[in-house]
């Protein structure tokens, strides 16, 4: 994927982004994650409706890596698809944390909780 292509994907809003995502993940099956060099993978923090957690996802290395820009000590990690759907969703769902889906340039994310994500891409793979 080249930049001009990369930069008009970010670009899209979050919707656009969030389908773009299920598109991706249900061909490649595979979701995207920072982690950092202790392999802790990257939580966000929200203020907004009284302030929750959120993991943040991507549909490929290179918009997790867009993401992290500069930050040396975040590196993209593969999730296979199935171990995401049955062991990071219900372990995020049990540990109170939403999922922002595809967070773009302007930091603007879809966000969901594990549950509905998890019933988005089963919906999703039924179609292949």
């Amino acid at each position: 994927m080249n930049n001009d292509e990369l930069q008009a994907i970010l670009g899209l809003d979050t919707e656009d982004r969030f389908e773009y995502f299920l598109d991706l993940v249900g061909e490649e099956r595979e979701v995207w994650i920072l982690v950092n060099s202790q392999e802790h993978f990257l939580k966000l923090h929200s203020d907004e409706h009284g302030g929750f957690e959120y993991l943040p996802v991507w549909p490929a290395a290179e918009f997790a890596a867009a993401y992290a820009g500069d930050d040396t000590e975040l590196k993209p990690r593969s999730i296979p698809l199935p171990q995401f759907l049955k062991r990071w969703l219900p372990g995020l769902d049990r540990d109170g944390i939403e999922i922002g889906i595809f967070p773009g340039g302007d930091k603007s994310v879809w966000i969901t909780e594990p549950s509905d994500l998890e019933q988005d891409l089963r919906d999703e793979l039924s179609r292949f």
